[in-house]
């Protein structure tokens, strides 16, 4: 009897350590080989908050991305980091191995998405191309799901006693899935804030503004009147010394603007002739609002004009402007570059 007892016992012994051997043997292979014998494209996989390890494993496996997921759920239970994955979108390749997988859950590495917001777009031109990114989650609509106008956007962001244009930085901004299109505008107004106050700080002595907000007028004027870098400093050389002299600034951009949609492409003469506030043929000084959104280069040359005599400027037709010092060398230029033209 006895020797009966001590064979079964071997044959169980000996049938957990196969057992065990082979379970061993799969788990380590199940480790260091890909997510899934199946051939799939990389993906993207969301893990949402509050969710655990397993309901995510599952998920993987029911859709087909993960062979063994108890395998998965034990090895990451072993490494101590089952409680530690976080919530977001991932970018999920087939040749990962499960210890990436959860390398790459635990770090938190979500998908980043950008947006380039380009130098002289005014702030409806930033507000379209937010709402034109399907990453992007649209909050600013009414209830009929339209865009909200200029003040109560602002009232959303709390800045109701605030002008939109000009007040965000333009730049590529990198983002997550989800985020909001209020959270991308507080981020570029904090920005633009934060480089206005930065150069204001560091501005050129002797300057015609009042505040940091007039510099940021002028620089959203240079913005729209050139694209040539080299140029900007002397842009706002002209014009600061047009302001210290109580000339009009008599610039297109600001006549552009203050036309709005009613612009068709050609100014006229019954346009330069029109008195509003953005008309700087007709007003003195600076208009109340930027026109566009100035980039950084802009806002210094606007605190850091060059130093010279030159009162005008005309557009040679290639990006790059000819400077005069008086009326009689502008007009020759005028009829040089732009007169032969027509």
């Amino acid at each position: 009897m006895k020797n009966v007892i001590g064979k079964l016992i071997g044959f169980v012994l000996l049938l957990v350590s196969f057992v065990g051997g082979w379970f061993m043997l799969e788990f380590q292979t199940f480790n260091r080989g890909s997510l899934s014998n199946t051939t799939f494209a990389p993906l993207s996989y969301t893990i949402k908050s509050g969710a655990n390890l397993s309901s995510v494993a599952n998920e993987l496996h029911q859709h087909g991305f993960m062979e063994h997921p108890r395998y998965w759920v034990w090895f990451a239970r072993w490494e101590g980091d089952a409680d530690k994955i976080k919530a977001g979108e991932y970018a999920i390749a087939p040749q990962m191995t499960p210890r990436q997988l959860l390398a790459l859950f635990v770090s938190g590495k979500v998908i980043d998405y950008t947006l380039t917001i380009p130098e002289g777009w005014t702030f409806r031109q930033m507000i379209k191309a937010l709402h034109q990114h399907d990453k992007i989650k649209k909050t600013l609509l009414d209830g009929d799901g339209k865009l909200l106008d200029n003040t109560a956007i602002m009232t959303r962001l709390r800045l109701s006693e605030k002008h939109p244009e000009g007040m965000f930085y333009p730049d590529t901004y990198h983002f997550t899935n989800n985020t909001t299109d209020v959270a991308m505008l507080q981020r570029a107004f904090k920005q633009m804030q934060q480089r206005l106050d930065d150069e204001w700080q560091n501005r050129a002595p002797n300057l015609p503004y009042k505040n940091s907000y007039e510099a940021l007028i002028m620089a959203s004027i240079i913005e729209k009147e050139t694209a040539a870098a080299e140029e900007r400093e002397q842009i706002a050389g002209v014009f600061v010394r047009r302001l210290n002299k109580r000339m009009r600034l008599q610039t297109d951009p600001t006549v552009i603007y203050g036309l709005g949609e009613s612009f068709d492409g050609n100014i006229r003469k019954r346009d330069l002739r029109a008195m509003n506030p953005y008309n700087t043929y007709k007003i003195k000084g600076l208009p109340p609002t930027p026109i566009a959104l100035p980039g950084g280069d802009s806002i210094y040359a606007a605190l850091h004009p060059a130093p010279g005599k030159t009162l005008y400027f005309v557009s040679r037709g290639d990006g790059t402007h000819q400077f005069s010092v008086t009326n009689a060398e502008h007009n020759v230029a005028v009829r040089k570059y732009q007169l032969k033209k027509r």
